[in-house]
């Protein structure tokens, strides 16, 4: 597999945005995120902090391949994740399993950190205010649509 010089996610500060831009000639390709509860491992070790990579086309064609996905395509979103996902606390086996047993508000909030690190640069629009005729830049995702489709 080829690899981008990247800028390195800062996981530990839990403040990467999908709006935060690298310097000028690299392309960022990991980013840090804090869930909002935290994973809950075997041992009752909690892991709020982690790293999600940007997906590749692979990473959303394969699991359409998986007979979990085929029987049940709410489980798309688990399988793509856990695809995504570099790190959660000290887990750095982060599989499908891990994925289930996170709480569902932190599914949902790394579904929609997915949708934001993936789309960055494909929603946003800089239009002017037409009152004050202040230039400034819009995001249009808005949420909405399920995880893996366009």
């Amino acid at each position: 597999m080829r690899r981008v010089t990247a800028t390195p996610a800062r996981p530990d500060d839990g403040t990467a945005t999908a709006g935060g831009r690298p310097e000028e000639g690299t392309l960022r390709t990991e980013f840090g995120f804090e869930l909002p509860r935290g994973y809950v491992d075997a041992s009752g070790t909690v892991h709020r902090s982690g790293v999600m990579r940007l997906a590749t086309a692979r990473d959303e064609l394969v699991p359409l391949r998986d007979d979990r996905v085929r029987e049940n395509a709410a489980y798309l979103s688990v399988v793509l994740i856990s695809r995504v996902v570099v790190r959660l606390g000290t887990v750095e086996d982060v599989h499908p399993g891990v994925i289930e047993d996170l709480f569902a508000s932190d599914l949902a909030f790394l579904q929609d950190f997915y949708r934001r690190i993936n789309s960055e640069g494909h929603t946003r629009a800089q239009v002017t205010c037409p009152s004050c005729r202040t230039d400034f830049a819009v995001d249009l995702s808005g949420g909405g649509g399920r995880l893996g489709e366009s």
